[in-house]
């Protein structure tokens, strides 16, 4: 193999390709960067075995061939190349990289140990806006659990039907928006990885159409040059109809803005607290919303306007997981219900209901 290109084009491919490089594992090839040269140009290609990440670029190519060589590394390494002209080369030292009158070696493995992973899936599509799915996947993948005790969770329910519903949660939030479909080829449901999502959202460009293919529990989408292909998740996903309430005996209406400044403040005294623990009292009569917050630092008591119907209310809850809500939210004015101190509770735009909320309180705490 060998053939030369231009370093910012290499650089910025490595990088996006990079992010599907899996990080512990006792399969080094999946470590990897796939390089692939043929006369149409460059393919590199990345797997952790669940996210793949393919990027071509255009190149000189001199010899056709392939090899793999650690893609950290070699991010890394093309990053600070970004200026110059490089050409690469297969030879018994592994892959050689030479830029201007320097030449450098790094180790490679054979290409014939790399996954093979296909990318004929196209059995069934649903097409978006970009600017849609950018949207959505910003209002529900901050969501979606960290942790691996429940796999199912670190994915989102996509509803693919007269709208597309996304459903994300992590056993003390969840997270539900909905966004218009172009078309489709039919009514589904997938569980497809967070992780996932946000490399589809990082990738595209632009306001115009993207289409999402899928079959046999895999997902692909193609835009600029750029293959992503992720396996879905097959366990049951939780039914929210179950778990979002429809009535309520509290109602609190209040400006966004002012009531995350004054979360932010409550929140500022519960570092190191990891339940960042704020209360709200909902006063009917007085049509207010305190925020408080005690901890060894100090308290924090403030009050805001909310125009409040139902019974008095005192509610505690996670400062974090409230802030992250009232962010992703983006009207002037965002309606909070309740059902009693430690019940969930919702939050959503007072007008757009396109995205809803829903936070576990902290029971213990009133």
């Amino acid at each position: 193999m060998k053939f030369v290109c231009d370093g910012l084009t290499l650089s910025e491919a490595v990088m996006k390709v990079s992010k599907a490089c899996a990080v512990r594992t006792t399969a080094p090839i999946l470590e990897c960067i796939r390089l692939t040269a043929t006369l149409d140009g460059v393919s590199l290609f990345a797997t952790d075995g669940e996210l793949s990440i393919m990027r071509t670029v255009k190149a000189d190519v001199l010899e056709e061939g392939e090899i793999c060589v650690q893609g950290k590394l070699f991010a890394d390494f093309s990053s600070k190349l970004m200026g110059e002209e490089i050409a690469l080369s297969t030879g018994e030292k592994g892959l050689e990289i030479k830029y201007g009158d320097s030449v450098s070696y790094m180790q490679a493995l054979s290409a014939e140990d790399f996954p093979k992973i296909g990318l004929e899936i196209g059995e069934n599509s649903v097409v978006l806006r970009k600017s849609d799915f950018k949207k959505i996947v910003a209002e529900t993948t901050f969501c979606c659990a960290q942790d691996d005790s429940r796999p199912v969770l670190k994915g989102c329910l996509m509803e693919i039907g007269e709208k597309l519903n996304v459903v994300a949660l992590d056993g003390y939030r969840l997270a539900l928006s909905s966004t218009d479909i172009l078309s489709k080829s039919e009514e589904c449901n997938i569980i497809c990885p967070a992780r996932t999502l946000t490399e589809i959202a990082r990738m595209l460009e632009g306001d115009d159409e993207v289409t999402l293919y899928t079959q046999g529990g895999m997902l692909l989408v193609r835009s600029e040059g750029t293959t992503i292909v992720s396996r879905l998740y097959r366990e049951e996903f939780i039914n929210r109809n179950n778990v979002i309430p429809t009535r309520f005996t509290t109602e609190a209406i209040v400006v966004r803005e002012e009531l995350i400044a004054s979360v932010e403040r409550a929140n500022i005294l519960n570092r190191g607290d990891k339940n960042n623990l704020i209360t709200l009292n909902i006063d009917i009569e007085g049509g207010t919303v305190k925020i408080s917050s005690v901890s060894d630092y100090g308290n924090v008591s403030e009050t805001v306007k909310g125009d409040n119907t139902g019974i008095d209310l005192t509610i505690s809850m996670n400062a974090k997981f409230l802030l992250d809500a009232l962010r992703a939210l983006g009207e002037e004015k965002t309606v909070l219900q309740f059902n009693g101190p430690v019940s969930p509770f919702i939050l959503q735009d007072l007008e757009r209901k396109e995205s809803l909320y829903l936070i576990l309180p902290v029971r213990n705490a009133v």
